[in-house]
């Protein structure tokens, strides 16, 4: 089976689907792998690295033309733009696997089933133990909630350690962490490796031993919050009169902050909004907002994607794609969890996938022209496909 991986061309992604270190397990596994040349470059990997490790680089036509398996980071339903100028070389039985989010983007998902191919959707891994290894959403937040950590302290106007100088005592900066998930965790470990004084809150209680083994203090707030999580492990949405009684609850603590980091993001759905025009209001001036849910609307109702705005005296950022922000490592972590992902699904160098394994049933969007995801079918107004016939579609061998 031959894998193709080509350049992301999403404006200013900078990562890469596989790195020359996973390679060799590729070649172990009888899968050949073609790499666009210049694929890697921003991020890290030069051609040569790819062809020490055997794998062939070619120009972008032929990845397209040849490869059973495209592997990509930003697949067409999160590249939609850029994304459509490779549509009409994609062929049927062709496999494409990366982040497509197709419940956010079923229209998307709709154009590439009409085009025949199968689409496995990395965003759509279940959190079960056995899919540790390839939960890609995890990898890259965990890259997001160190990056805003780095991004509030170039914005605040205070160091973050407390400092016991000639000139005096310096105090350390607040630092406020709402979501304790794997981005929210990985923002409170970063801020109190810089030294920070850090609070966090999360609509579930049981995350309050894993927020205070990090050195953090859990803000306890009088709501109680029941399936925060789905099935999948993923955060659910509450219903409005949650977030409003939260909203009540929380300017106290976000007005003591130096810097607050809003992690709350729901996939397939728009962010709720933690923090809003009246509360940045209250926060004094200088204080820093990071919104990782930026991409999804923002958690905070100031937020602007993709830009920096001052209101109140507060500076408000909503970056968007904070992971290619450092290339290189998450790259890496990406490369392991999509090739994972792919011998997971692959045998003896043939496609394969059993029709009752979790974790392809559950990232599986379009097979055999139709769209098959039953959260995806419902979003296009689809009627669900019965069990067997989606287990038939699965289990079929071959590219």
């Amino acid at each position: 089976m031959r894998v193709g991986v080509v350049k992301e061309t999403f404006p200013g992604e900078r990562r890469v689907a596989i790195t020359p270190a996973v390679v060799p397990a590729l070649n172990k596994a009888d899968l050949e792998l073609v790499i666009e040349s210049g694929a890697g470059a921003a991020a890290g990997f030069p051609d040569s690295a790819y062809q020490a490790k055997r794998a062939r680089v070619v120009a972008r036509e032929e990845v397209l033309d040849s490869a059973d398996v495209l592997l990509q980071v930003r697949g067409y339903g999160v590249n939609q733009e850029a994304g459509r100028a490779d549509l009409g070389r994609l062929r049927r039985g062709q496999v494409l696997i990366g982040f497509f989010d197709p419940v956010s983007a079923p229209q998307a998902a709709r154009e590439l089933a009409s085009l025949g191919v199968t689409v496995f959707a990395m965003e759509l891994m279940p959190r079960i133990t056995r899919a540790q290894s390839m939960d890609a959403l995890s990898a890259m937040a965990t890259v997001a909630g160190y990056k805003a950590v780095l991004l509030a302290a170039g914005a605040l106007g205070k160091m973050f350690p407390m400092l016991m100088t000639a000139a005096g005592t310096v105090t350390p900066a607040k630092v406020f962490v709402l979501g304790a998930g794997v981005a929210g965790l990985q923002a409170i470990a970063t801020a109190r490796r810089l030294g920070a004084v850090v609070q966090a809150y999360d609509v579930r209680p049981a995350v309050k031993q894993e927020v205070q083994s990090l050195g953090a203090k859990f803000v306890e707030l009088p709501l109680e919050a029941t399936d925060a999580e789905d099935r999948g492990g993923y955060a659910r949405a509450l219903d409005e009169d949650f977030y409003q009684r939260q909203r009540e609850t929380m300017p106290r603590v976000l007005a003591d902050s130096d810097v607050a980091i809003t992690t709350a993001a729901i996939p397939g759905k728009q962010a709720p909004v933690l923090i809003t025009a009246e509360m940045v209001a209250r926060m004094a001036p200088g204080s820093v907002i990071v919104d990782l849910a930026a991409e999804r609307g923002g958690n905070c109702e100031l937020t602007r994607p993709g830009e920096t705005v001052v209101e109140h005296g507060v500076t408000i950022l909503g970056p968007i794609n904070l992971p290619s922000t450092v290339p290189y490592d998450a790259s890496q972590m990406y490369a392991r969890n999509i090739s994972s992902f792919l011998l997971q699904l692959t045998k003896n160098g043939s496609a394969w996938a059993r029709p009752e394994d979790e974790i392809a049933t559950a990232t599986l969007v379009t097979r055999d022209g139709e769209v098959v995801h039953p959260r995806v079918r419902a979003a296009l107004g689809l009627t669900e496909l019965v069990h067997d016939d989606a287990a038939r579609r699965l289990s079929q061998h071959g590219g």
